[in-house]
């Protein structure tokens, strides 16, 4: 499988990644950048709770089976969202980290994602909600 594209890798790659500024870095680790996604929830687009939407280039990657992920709305957060919450350190410390996120963290993203299609449910998302609430106040 190759891996990567011409344009660099789209991942994020741990707390100092160049491309983010001490603004940006203070955004994401309050989650501010999240807040947008709020209106495409408001007008019909996301849902709170649901696959987070990944970007194309690794979509492409996804096999038909894969693509199932597809079938709910796209959410703001989700189990993956939940496990992968340190993904960035992850990413940081892999020695290729955008093969890694292909290889390893996207499978097992797609794993999770597919778990929530066939499972999800009122009581459930609200579950997940509270998962969430729980691992961005222990973050801080």
């Amino acid at each position: 499988m190759r891996v990567g594209s011409d344009k660099g890798s789209l991942v994020t790659i741990g707390g100092q990644d160049t491309r983010i500024t001490r603004a940006g870095r203070f955004i994401r680790k309050y989650k501010l950048d999240e807040l947008p996604q709020l209106i495409n929830v408001f007008i019909g687009d996301m849902s709170i709770v649901g696959p987070r939407p990944e970007v194309r280039h690794y979509v492409n990657y996804w096999t038909p089976e894969q693509m199932h992920v597809l079938d709910v709305r796209p959410g703001i957060t989700d189990p993956a969202s939940i496990k992968f919450c340190n993904e960035n350190e992850l990413l940081e410390k892999a020695e290729d980290p955008e093969t890694y996120y292909i290889e390893v963290i996207m499978q097992e993203k797609i794993r999770l994602y597919l778990d929530y299609v066939e499972k999800h449910s009122f009581f459930y998302d609200i579950i997940l909600i509270l998962k969430t609430f729980v691992v961005i106040l222990s973050e801080r």
